[in-house]
Parts: structure tokens; C-alpha cells; sequence
């Protein structure tokens, strides 16, 4: 059994249902812990009644958290939403003894294969992170941090408990959409836990955290259903970025990594996403949350964007389907 937690307000919720599902059509058993960031969210997430989900209620999540609350009145919404990742691993073991290793998880994750062979690869270690392997086109976005925050574990030991609550104290302390000398948002923080704590583990798999800034260090072939990485399964992408345009459009946001997806990572792996997205919206999510967002609408509108639009689909940074098929 594999314990897993994550957050999303309602414009996030077609993601993690594609994320849940993924992890369901991998076999995987799981727990996974949901903090719905508003109460349309929990209302369709509680209503589903999803298998493994226990979703948790934002008030419940603040409620005797004076630090938590005091430091969402000085602060974005998004920086936040920041603010509040290491908290939700700690009030999941502070709240359910019987975990003894949670990791955290972005919900615009998508998972190809089963997760076991980066516990495996974690072994008994306190922390297992994963660095983001930046394309040679993208080096400079070290400045944003070396490891990613869209996988992170932690056990209940001692080291594993230090390492948490310290990022918990830091990012309540610090958490902006800025990079300053050694933090950017929750993630740079990350930068000196190998150093700073014992039983670190960066984990090396290919196949995991396969996205858009590193996707291009790699060699991506699907055979018999299953994707590789190199000579690796792909086990999750991740999907930064991504967002739906118009019904039939969507933008990969591979162009933003200066990079764009194959004919192969089309197919099979934003393919697979999109059909995700495409179930989960309709039937799960209420009237008026499933939007396109209104920055795209806008720009249909007016000639200058629309040829950024087309200069999208031309370089083959978005993704077209036509009757459920990715072009």
C-alpha cells in the first residue's frame, strides 16, 4: 500500500480525477489524501466517493493553525496554495499514525506504470526527491531550484520529520513567486536538503518526472502500449502548464522549455492525457467550473494573439483533436 497526498482548488479538479484515475489503471494500492482548496471541489470530489480518496476539507485542514492562517493574509492565492505543500504531508502523519511514509504529489501528474520502482529506489531512506534534469536548453531555470517538488517522500523518523517540518517553517516564513539568492517559492528550499540532512535520496529513474524541461535528454518510444525512456519505463509525466484552449486545442507548453512534443509523445503520451481530461470533465465536473480559461477566449478574439495561436500549431507546441483522435 502506497500513501499519497495532494491539493487542487476547482480549476485544478480535471487533473487530479486524471491523476487518480492513472494511478487506479496502473494497479497501483494507494491512499490518497485530497485537499480540496475550496468547497466546490470537496463538494464533487466528497460526491464521487473515488476509491483510495480521502479528501479533507480546507477548514479542517487551517483549523488550529494559527501560523498556516497568518501567513495566507500576506500572500497570493498561488503563493499559498505554496505555502501550504509541506503542511499537508505533516497533517497527514500527525493526523494518521499508521502511515509511516507519505509522499506528496502534483496533481497535474499522470502516471504510465506502476510507482514501485522508486520505492524500491528509495529503499529505506528519510527523503526521496527528485532532481529536475533540465535540458541543455533550459540550464538556466536552475535558478528556480535543482529538484522538483512534484514527487516528494517522507518517513516518520527522525530525520525524515526534521526535514518536513523545516520546509514547513521556511515556507511559512517565505513563500513568494519570486527567485531571491536561496528560495523560490517551496521548491528551492529543496536545494540544500541533501547537505543538510541525513538519508537523502535523489532518486535517478528516467522514467519518473519525464517533463517538458528535461524531456529532451531522452529517447521516448512506445511499444505494445508501454512507453519508454531511454531504456526505462516511463512510470509519470509531468503535465506544467498544460491547458485546454478551445474543445479541440490544447497547449502542450513544451514551446515555454523551447522544445515540442514528437509524433511519438503526441500518441502516446499527451494522447492518453487528453482522453483522461476528456472523461473525467464532463461527467465529474459541475457547470461553470469546467471553463476554458478566459486568457485564451480572449485572445481568439483579437488577430495579434490568434497568430501566436497559429504559430503555436505550425511549430507543433499545441495539440489538435479532431472526434477524440490527437492529430
Amino acid at each position: 500500500m502506497y500513501y499519497f497526498c495532494t491539493y487542487f482548488d476547482q480549476n485544478y479538479l480535471p487533473r487530479f480525477l486524471a491523476l487518480h484515475a492513472s494511478l487506479r489503471s496502473c494497479r497501483t494500492e494507494f491512499r490518497l489524501w485530497a485537499l480540496c482548496l475550496d468547497a466546490a471541489s470537496h463538494d464533487t470530489v466528497h460526491g464521487l466517493d473515488l476509491h483510495g480518496v480521502e479528501a479533507i476539507p480546507l477548514p479542517a485542514f487551517e483549523g488550529g493553525d494559527p501560523a498556516l492562517l497568518a501567513a495566507k493574509d500576506n500572500r497570493s492565492r498561488a503563493e499559498y496554495y505554496f505555502t501550504c505543500t509541506p503542511s499537508l504531508p505533516l497533517y497527514v502523519l500527525d493526523n494518521w499514525p499508521s502511515v509511516d511514509l507519505i509522499t506528496y504529489l502534483d496533481a497535474d501528474l499522470f502516471f504510465f506504470s506502476h510507482p514501485g520502482p522508486l520505492f524500491e529506489e528509495l529503499g529505506d531512506a528519510s527523503v526521496g526527491i527528485i532532481a529536475h534534469r533540465h535540458s541543455p536548453a533550459n540550464r538556466t531555470r536552475q535558478r528556480f531550484g535543482a529538484y522538483n517538488v512534484g514527487w516528494v517522500s517522507f518517513r516518520r523518523d527522525a530525520e525524515g520529520m526534521a526535514c518536513l517540518q523545516a520546509w514547513r517553517e521556511q515556507c511559512i516564513e517565505w513563500c513568494y513567486d519570486r527567485v531571491e539568492e536561496h528560495r523560490y517559492a517551496d521548491q528551492k528550499y529543496l536545494d540544500s536538503w541533501p547537505q543538510r540532512f541525513d538519508r537523502v535520496r535523489i532518486l535517478q529513474h528516467k522514467g519518473a518526472n519525464l517533463a517538458p524541461w528535461n524531456i529532451a535528454n531522452y529517447r521516448i518510444r512506445a511499444r505494445d502500449g508501454r512507453v519508454s525512456v531511454d531504456d526505462e519505463p516511463l512510470i509519470f509525466f509531468h503535465f506544467q502548464g498544460f491547458q485546454q484552449i478551445t474543445p479541440w486545442l490544447y497547449n502542450s507548453n513544451f514551446g515555454l522549455y523551447h522544445t515540442r512534443p514528437s509524433s511519438q509523445v503526441r500518441q502516446s503520451v499527451i494522447g492518453p492525457y487528453i482522453r483522461a481530461l476528456r472523461v473525467s470533465s464532463p461527467a465529474a465536473v459541475p457547470r461553470g467550473i469546467r471553463q476554458v480559461d478566459r486568457r485564451y477566449r480572449f485572445a481568439l478574439r483579437h488577430t495579434r494573439r490568434l497568430a501566436r495561436l497559429m504559430l503555436g500549431i505550425i511549430n507543433r507546441e499545441h495539440v489538435v483533436v479532431v472526434s477524440g483522435r490527437v492529430l
